[in-house]
């Protein structure tokens, strides 16, 4: 029975979200709907307040770094409303990341723009092994990682060695990655997956590391080609669960080799305030569900529940809910 709980490390955000009337081509001019909303983000606050939110029960632990100003101020003061989640491996150093979020108010898509700060200052040396006990150690994002996702003579990246490590002190992997073009992704990627347990990413990311297509030229979603990404990830090395979420819905592979598939919650028009948080919002439900020794389908049902929570509100945590209120959202 899994009774240390989480540990979520890697990124830890503020983001200036701006409302756009829509992206305009280089050059150009668009409007600015709506005032700048401050939120928290990254990997580590999304997942630490999601986790916390959906059931308190559950021990979190937060290990990053943000900047020695208000910005890590406001960060810090969001995760220590919630008692199950512990700050204590959280480091102060330096200039807080930040990212700046266009927001489409037609398209509800999303640009960001991002300063690494603090968030680059994350290395292996950072994971203090003596003081880190948990069940499960999540680590995102890849590619946002400047420390870890720096060379390492024998593992490949910094962090393949720190899930290497992990797992030899028989704590359950996970990673997750930021989208983003051009080879990094399929350089930096697949040396981490060597030492996955579990692996939580979009289409558009699982087509970068495995190079197989999952949207056509017309944008629509190449759902035959789930399972062969999905074998492909486990080839890296992910060992329990691959996991591919879209719009449309969520595919995952267990460790059983058997395909799940779990169509999105249906929204109502108007309802979609906003997209940032929902992967994390995602992740958090696979993360859970691990934790809980569920199935991967049981899993992903309340992953996709808890991202469609978070299209309820403009911020990345402000639409998540407890567990019992999830499982019939």
């Amino acid at each position: 029975m899994r009774n240390k709980g989480i540990c979520v490390a890697g990124n830890l955000i503020v983001d200036l979200t701006y409302p756009i009337a829509g992206w305009p081509a280089e050059g150009e001019l668009t409007t600015i709907t709506g005032g700048a909303v401050r939120t928290v983000g990254g990997a580590v606050v999304n997942c630490a307040v999601d986790l916390a939110v959906m059931d308190g029960s559950v021990p979190v632990k937060a290990l990053g770094v943000v900047g020695d100003d208000e910005a890590g101020d406001f960060l810090l003061d969001r995760l220590k409303r919630y008692p199950s989640i512990d700050v204590g491996m959280i480091r102060r150093e330096g200039e807080t990341s930040f990212t700046v979020v266009m927001s489409d108010d037609g398209t509800k898509t999303r640009t960001f723009f991002q300063y690494r700060g603090a968030g680059a200052l994350l290395t292996p040396d950072s994971f203090d092994w003596d003081r880190i006990s948990c069940d499960i150690l999540h680590v995102g994002y890849i590619l946002l990682l400047d420390g870890l996702d720096a060379p390492d003579p024998e593992y490949g990246t910094g962090m393949a060695r720190v899930l290497r490590e992990a797992r030899a002190r028989g704590i359950m992997t996970s990673v997750d990655v930021v989208t983003e073009t051009g080879d990094r992704m399929a350089r930096l990627v697949p040396p981490a997956l060597r030492y996955a347990d579990l692996c939580v990413i979009n289409e558009l990311e699982a087509a970068g590391v495995t190079g197989v297509p999952l949207r056509g030229k017309d944008g629509y979603l190449l759902e035959n080609n789930m399972r062969d990404a999905l074998e492909a990830l486990k080839r890296f090395g992910v060992s329990k669960w691959a996991v591919i979420h879209s719009p449309e819905g969520a595919w995952g592979l267990d460790d059983r080799e058997e395909l799940r598939r779990v169509a999105s919650v249906p929204m109502e028009k108007g309802s979609i305030k906003g997209t940032v948080g929902a992967g994390d919002a995602f992740c958090s439900g696979i993360l859970y569900g691990a934790y809980r020794e569920w199935d991967l389908g049981e899993s992903m049902r309340l992953a996709v529940r808890a991202a469609a929570a978070t299209l309820t509100e403009k911020g990345a945590t402000e639409g998540i809910k407890p567990i019992s209120e999830l499982l019939t959202f």
